[in-house]
């Protein structure tokens, strides 16, 4: 009991161990799980460039794509358990933008005999990156999520 009126006295909150760095965070990513399930999402192109996504028929066709392969990737990093599931999510979308970037600049003169996609078009390629790396983020979250209630 508080034997002067008013509100209890301040008390400081000890500090929690320390947050950190982006640096330290990149470092600590498990780079196979990461470069592996961006490398597994070329699936979504590569369906493409083989008329798959015609035959099964679009919209379809990509949307069941997105959504298997975020359940691929929501199950590998929580089966995995890494440190930071949230960062290890955007890691993946963002390794799975950069390998399609590649991809489309190696196919597109190959197989139509002009450059095309987004290595064509520069102005697109930081939208491409940030859309793949709010794909992963939002897989990172879920897998974040499932971890934490996995712990309750």
């Amino acid at each position: 009991m508080n034997p002067t009126p008013g509100p209890a006295p301040h008390r400081p909150v000890p500090p929690g161990p320390p947050r950190p760095t982006l640096g330290e965070t990149v470092r600590s990513l498990s780079w196979p799980l990461v470069l592996g399930l961006g490398a597994l999402a070329l699936v979504r192109p590569l369906l493409s460039v083989t008329g798959l996504d015609d035959a099964i028929g679009r919209p379809a066709a990509p949307l069941l794509a997105t959504l298997v392969l975020t359940i691929l990737w929501v199950g590998a990093i929580v089966v995995a358990r890494p440190a930071h599931p949230l960062a290890t999510g955007v890691a993946v979308g963002l390794a799975y933008g950069v390998l399609a970037l590649i991809l489309s600049a190696l196919l597109s003169p190959i197989l139509t005999g002009e450059l095309q996609g987004p290595v064509a078009h520069p102005v697109a390629i930081v939208p491409m990156l940030l859309t793949n790396a709010a794909w992963g983020a939002f897989a990172g979250a879920m897998a974040l999520g499932l971890l934490a209630a996995r712990r309750r």
